[in-house]
């Protein structure tokens, strides 16, 4: 019986990101097709650029927010609190995701500002501002191309939106289709056929590579 094909992944973070957590997994092939574009949007950045503390659940806030100064940030997880100590930030890190980190916030005392993007997965306990927009972009004509091909494609999914978009770029793909999510939501979210999926162990780039592995489990070696 012929050994089925390597697995592709098919990465729809930002570019940078993107090529990060393709490092990550260097045995497997990897097509990169963004499909979210990050663009800042008008807000309030005298009040943002006076805020005591911050909260940061994404890591393009941070460019956004300008500089720490030695200001206060509560880090949604271990990427996002090193990019913030970069900037000048005291950095309080948290354990990875938005719901474990609101215990953390509840228990602070700090008047703390949450600048995020006009969609949020998570809503906080705690002032927001919206600094940035995410808007949808198509897949292109290699992801396409993936797709209508015969080999397995493993889809992470990083959020419940990026799964719904995906599922609808997706749609008719005549390729096996394995999701790697990141939580049951991302998973739920998805909208259409697929052969596989795995949840993350952990709600993060770690976590997400590990639910990868199991996908494959067998099928590399």
């Amino acid at each position: 019986m012929p050994r089925r094909a390597t697995p592709t992944l098919l990465l729809t973070r930002p570019e940078a990101d993107s090529r990060r957590f393709a490092a990550m997994l260097p045995d497997l092939p990897h097509v990169i097709s963004p499909i979210l574009r990050i663009l800042p949007v008008a807000h309030d950045a005298a009040r943002l650029a006076s805020a005591e503390a911050l909260v940061f659940t994404s890591q393009h806030a941070i460019a956004i927010a300008g500089p720490g100064r030695g200001r206060t940030a509560f880090c949604v997880g271990p990427r996002t609190a090193a990019l913030a100590r970069e900037a000048g930030y005291a950095v309080i890190e948290g354990p990875g995701d938005a719901e474990r980190l609101q215990p953390m916030l509840e228990a602070s005392d700090l008047p703390l500002l949450h600048p995020h993007g006009r969609h949020v997965a998570r809503e906080l306990p705690v002032a927001g501002m919206v600094v940035y927009d995410q808007l949808p972009l198509p897949l292109n004509a290699r992801a396409l191309e993936l797709l209508a091909g015969a080999a397995p494609v493993i889809l992470p999914l990083f959020s419940p939106r990026s799964a719904r978009l995906l599922a609808v770029e997706a749609a008719g793909s005549a390729a096996p289709v394995w999701l790697a999510a990141i939580s049951g939501a991302a998973l739920a979210a998805w909208q259409g056929p697929f052969e596989q999926g795995e949840i993350a162990p952990t709600p993060d780039a770690r976590g997400l590579a590990a639910a990868i592995g199991r996908l494959t489990g067998g099928e590399l070696s």
